[in-house]
Parts: C-alpha cells; sequence; structure tokens
C-alpha cells in the first residue's frame, strides 16, 4: 500500500513523475524518524502557482505563491522549544492513521531549483520531506526548533543520495 495519495492538478507534475518521488521522499522521512511507513498515510498535491496562492491566501492570509503548504491532520507541536514531537500512533494497515496534506507547486519550486542551481528532483524531494516534518509536528519558526527540523532534513536527504540543501 502506497503512503502517499498523489493528486496532480497541473500536467507538469505527472510527466515529472512527482507520485514516486513523493513516495519515497515520504517513506525516507518516516523511516528517518524510526516511524513505520504502514499505518500511516498523506495526501499530496500537486499544483501550479495560481492554485496554491488562493491555499496561500485562504489558510495563512498571505496571497502569494510559495513552494510547499501543509496541513497536519492534527496538533502534534513539541511542549517545549528545540524538543522533538511526540511521534503519532500507527493506524492499522487497512486503515491508516492519515497525518495530512501537503501541496506543492510547480512554477515556485521550478524557479526556486532554476535560481539555485539545483535539479529539480532534489529540491521536490527537500520539500517534502519538510512538508511530511511539518505534518508531524516540527516546525522553523523559533531558532531551536529550526535547528532540529533542518538537521533531520540534511540526515533524511543525505539518505536519499541528496545534499545538504543549506
Amino acid at each position: 500500500m502506497d503512503l502517499v495519495e498523489t493528486v496532480i492538478e497541473d500536467a507538469r507534475w505527472e510527466a515529472f513523475g512527482l507520485a514516486a518521488l513523493a513516495e519515497r521522499a515520504g517513506r525516507a522521512a518516516l523511516a528517518g524518524l524510526g516511524l513505520p511507513v504502514a499505518g500511516f498515510s498523506i495526501s499530496l498535491m500537486g499544483c501550479d502557482d495560481a492554485r496554491i496562492a488562493v491555499l496561500n491566501a485562504d489558510f495563512r492570509g498571505k496571497p502569494q505563491p510559495t513552494n510547499v503548504l501543509s496541513w497536519p491532520s492534527d496538533e502534534r507541536g513539541a511542549e517545549f522549544v528545540g524538543e522533538a514531537p511526540e511521534p503519532p500512533e500507527p493506524g492499522a494497515a487497512e486503515d491508516p492513521e492519515s497525518l495530512g496534506d501537503i501541496a506543492i507547486a510547480w512554477d515556485t519550486c521550478a524557479r526556486e531549483a532554476a535560481e539555485q542551481d539545483k535539479p529539480m528532483a532534489e529540491h521536490v524531494t527537500h520539500l517534502i520531506v519538510h512538508g511530511v516534518l511539518h505534518l508531524l509536528g516540527y516546525d522553523h519558526i523559533e531558532d531551536e526548533d529550526a535547528a532540529l527540523m533542518e538537521g533531520l532534513e540534511v540526515r533524511i536527504l543525505a539518505s536519499l543520495g541528496v545534499s545538504d540543501p543549506y
């Protein structure tokens, strides 16, 4: 059973192979935290800048495109700054626990990858790992939390052969 259910709203994502890349990145993120893949599910939407700008305005009050957004199914944040959140309990394989939803925008991702001189696949892999960590309660508002989250991202990405994005 797949961990990530991918919905494609922009055909460029289909040609890119977003579903397979997201599955690989999602599995690596869970494995990097010692969580089983069985018993969890994630929904991912591959869209364009216009669609993500609407979502960003609706949910964050920022009416402009962004690269990735995430909506955890539960509040999973850590109790104290700099601490890892409690890991969620997996559901049954036939009834997995939803971790939440992620949306990723083609136009912004492609532009950022070009500006940063990175392969698009590596940039998107990083953003999906980043989004999954948000679903699991990690954030980067406080410096200590950002350091924890970035350290996890670097380690998880290294397990996939992706160089340090920072």
